[in-house]
């Protein structure tokens, strides 16, 4: 399958995912983004389309984690990456006094990175 139209089916599923979810104040959507070697993840208030709290593998607090693993020895994988995004943007929402959202999994399959991502954002106590 040609990539223009891989991208074009994910951004297709996007749309039938986005009529039914929508963030409001008292539950955001947490939007998840993922490209060939970054995660991006970001908590969406709807009602006024504004980004509440936002997060990617490129955030400098992540980078120099994933240095510091370096250092040791280990070699940290993309899902650990993703993991590690979900934990500190649940940590960041739980600071600005979010702990329930609704899902937004960006037209891709719940699978590897994504499922990563959600799942360190639950153990950083965030409630989907």
């Amino acid at each position: 399958m040609r990539p223009e139209v891989k991208v074009q089916k994910r951004i297709r599923r996007h749309q039938r995912i986005r009529k039914k979810i929508f963030g409001t104040r008292e539950r955001p959507r947490l939007c998840v983004f993922r490209s060939k070697k970054q995660i991006y993840a970001q908590i969406i208030d709807d009602t006024v389309g504004h980004t509440l709290v936002a997060c990617s593998s490129l955030t400098p607090e992540i980078r120099d984690r994933i240095r510091e693993a370096r250092e040791r020895g280990e070699k940290m994988s993309k899902i650990d990456i993703a993991f590690l995004v979900g934990e500190v943007l649940a940590q960041r929402a739980r600071a600005k006094g979010i702990t329930k959202v609704c899902f937004d999994r960006g037209g891709y399959k719940y699978h590897g990175r994504v499922k990563a991502l959600a799942e360190g954002a639950r153990k950083g106590g965030l409630e989907f």
